[in-house]
């Protein structure tokens, strides 16, 4: 029997994804991004262990309110960790015909096997992805997450190749992501993909940083405030989500 972690769970999601959605965020993650607001997923043993059964059987409580363009999303943490239990869970929402949609940073992606297999598998049930790219630069990805960029940008260029949907995100964080240079060399890279059904700016909050206290965690964006209207707007701008909003 597959067994997942699941962090905990959102049942009137409105932001990660189309339409109302139900949400699981699975327990796990390698990344160890420094504006990451849920440090409390990073640990796979932080989650409650259940079934693909167990779990499509309560997200289907909520299925009324999803109406045509809602669904489920799961989201972390870093899914694509439990990539079994995910397809399975998917497996059962598309007997069911549920929108599905994984929210990811592409960390474990590789096309080595055997997770191209799984990745082409679950694939086959997942309607589509929330790409979320830190920084385009690999060192700087380094810097900010602990780990490199060049598989996640694999992942997106294969996502293209496989003709299979992505929303892609960008945290605006000021004196790290939110450089101008950068941001352009994200826009370049995107425009080689022709996948893309929208990009969004998603601005640096710091309301996560009582979990940081709470686990013992030095946070290190302490003194990095919120970036300001103006510098959302020319992030949108450069990157020109606007052509993306239907």
């Amino acid at each position: 029997m597959t067994t997942g972690y699941v962090h905990s769970i959102e049942t009137f999601g409105l932001v990660d994804g189309p339409g109302i959605r139900f949400i699981a965020f699975m327990a796990g993650c390698a990344l160890r991004c420094n504006f990451c607001h849920n440090p409390d997923t990073w640990d796979k043993s932080a989650g409650e262990a259940t079934t693909p059964e167990e779990l499509i059987k309560r997200a289907l409580r909520y299925k009324t309110y999803w109406r045509d363009n809602g669904g489920i999303t799961v989201s972390g943490g870093e899914p694509l960790l439990q990539i079994d239990f995910i397809t399975e869970f998917f497996k059962l929402a598309k007997q069911k015909n549920v929108h599905t949609v994984i929210d990811t940073a592409g960390q474990p992606f590789t096309r080595e096997e055997p997770f191209i297999s799984k990745f082409d598998e679950l694939m086959k049930y997942t309607d589509l992805l929330l790409l979320d790219i830190k920084h385009i630069d690999n060192d700087m990805h380094t810097k900010i997450t602990g780990m490199k960029n060049t598989n996640i940008l694999d992942m997106a260029k294969y996502l293209s190749e496989i003709k299979k949907p992505v929303w892609i995100r960008h945290v605006l964080v000021p004196d790290w992501s939110d450089n101008d240079d950068a941001l352009h060399k994200l826009h370049d890279f995107i425009e080689t993909l022709d996948n893309v059904e929208r990009v969004e700016v998603l601005p640096y909050h710091n309301l996560g940083m009582s979990k940081y206290e709470k686990l013992g965690i030095d946070y290190k964006l302490k003194d990095v405030r919120p970036p300001d209207d103006e510098r959302i707007e020319n992030a949108n701008k450069i990157l020109e989500t606007a052509k993306y909003k239907k």
